[in-house]
Order: structure tokens, then sequence, then C-alpha cells
């Protein structure tokens, strides 16, 4: 296979059971990568789906399990990538809840608990990679945040603050480690054929989708090209940016 842009790279890729990340572990396979795809329960048909992947593009794809927000699992999953002894090139925080109440309807559970899926535990997985990647002195970092964390949608302040936390705490990371070779940059995605679209009614997500310039939603497979393009040496001069794929909303 010629062009592969991630040949013989290795990535870390959270969320992988469906929409998005289920989207960025193939296409990373199919350009070369070596994934581990994390998802929150073991089931028959990621394992095959893993499988299938790794023999079709002569890769690499190895399921992990575990709880995002359980720092127990989060650890012994960092322990077992560690003890592959293989440089970790780079990692991709997909793994995410959404939430949509009006301000003065959302709970004090919901606000942690959407903080602590969306922010917290990508923040602390992170930590924890990037000490193995400056072991290496390289590495790209891409964080999945959303256009609502740049716009304050009505109905989205939970969800949208969250995501402006993610991209808050991405360009305080790309500053910092600039100078030790590792990037870090945010994908914001507009409206996405994913199952998230199911916590919102048809009139609004209609309503969105004619708000778009490209009239249409996006495709799981435009964020993961987005994703590619960041996490390869096309971009080695870019770091602590918000690319925004949304067909201008």
């Amino acid at each position: 296979m010629e062009n592969r842009i991630l040949e013989g790279k290795n990535a870390i890729v959270t969320g992988c059971a469906r929409g998005i990340g289920h989207q960025i572990v193939e296409t990373f396979a199919m350009n070369g990568a070596n994934v581990w795809a994390c998802a929150r329960k073991r089931t028959e048909e990621f394992d095959k789906y893993a499988s299938e992947l790794s023999l079709k593009y002569g890769v690499k794809i190895t399921p992990l399990y575990f709880e995002l927000t359980d720092k127990d699992q989060m650890k012994a999953i960092v322990k077992q990538i560690m003890s592959e002894k293989v440089a970790v090139d780079i990692l991709v925080n997909n793994a995410g809840i959404t939430y949509n109440a009006l301000y003065q309807m959302s709970t004090i559970d919901q606000i942690h608990h959407t903080l602590e899926v969306n922010f917290i535990a990508p923040y602390l997985f992170t930590q924890y990679i990037v000490k193995l990647m400056l072991k290496n002195k390289s590495g790209s970092i891409i964080n999945i945040a959303s256009s609502a964390g740049l716009d304050g949608n009505s109905g989205r302040s939970i969800y949208g603050a969250s995501k402006a936390a993610v991209i808050c705490a991405t360009k305080a990371l790309a500053e910092e480690l600039g100078d030790k070779g590792i990037r870090a940059n945010s994908v914001a995605p507009g409206i996405t054929q994913t199952d998230m679209l199911s916590s919102m009614t048809e009139e609004v997500i209609n309503e969105t989708v004619m708000g778009t310039d490209m009239k249409r939603p996006g495709k799981p497979e435009d964020i993961a090209n987005a994703v590619l393009f960041l996490a390869s040496d096309l971009s080695s001069y870019i770091t602590g940016q918000v690319l925004r794929v949304d067909g201008c909303m």
C-alpha cells in the first residue's frame, strides 16, 4: 500500500466502539498505524473489527477495555501499553458524552459527570501518555473538542463548557511541550452523523444542518481525515490550534 502517511507509527485512540472513534481507528490503520483501540466494554463485535482491520491493512490493532473515569483501570492500561516497549507517537482523546439542557434546568450531578468524562479523564490520561512521549521527544496529541466549545450554543452550556476546557488545556499543553517535540491540537466537529444525534430532536437537527454553509451534516470520516492530518508529519509545524470541521456553522 503506497502513501500510508502513518506507516510504522503507534497510536492510542479512546472512544473507539462507535462513531468518530471507530472511524479514526480504521483511517489510521488504512494509513499504516498500529493502534491501541480503547473502549469501555469488551464485545465480540469490536474484537472482530480489530482483528479484521489488522489483517486487512497489515497493522496491529489492540483492543483495550477500561472505564476512563476509573483511575485504577486507567493506570493498569498505561502499564500494559508501557510493557510493549514501543514508542507512543499519537494520542487521540476522542471518548466523551453529550448532554443537552437549558442552563436553568442543568443539575449539579450532570455538571460533575460531564466534566469528569469530557475533561478530567482525558486530562489525566494525557498526563500519563505524555510521560511516554517525552522519552522519545516526539508525539502528536489530538483532542476531540466541539464547535459547541467555541460558540456557546443554547441548551448546551455544560457540554460546551467541558469542550471549551479541552480547548484551553490543549493550547496550554502545546505551549508547554512545543520545545520538547510534542504537538497538541484540537478538532472541533460540528453536527456529525453519530449516535450522539439521538440527544437532539429532528427539528433541531434539520435547523442546525441548514445553518451550515454546506447544508449537510458531517460524516465520521470527515472528522477522522482531519485527525489524520494533525497526527501525521504533514502538520509538523502546527500546534496549539483548533481545527473546526463543521461545514461552516
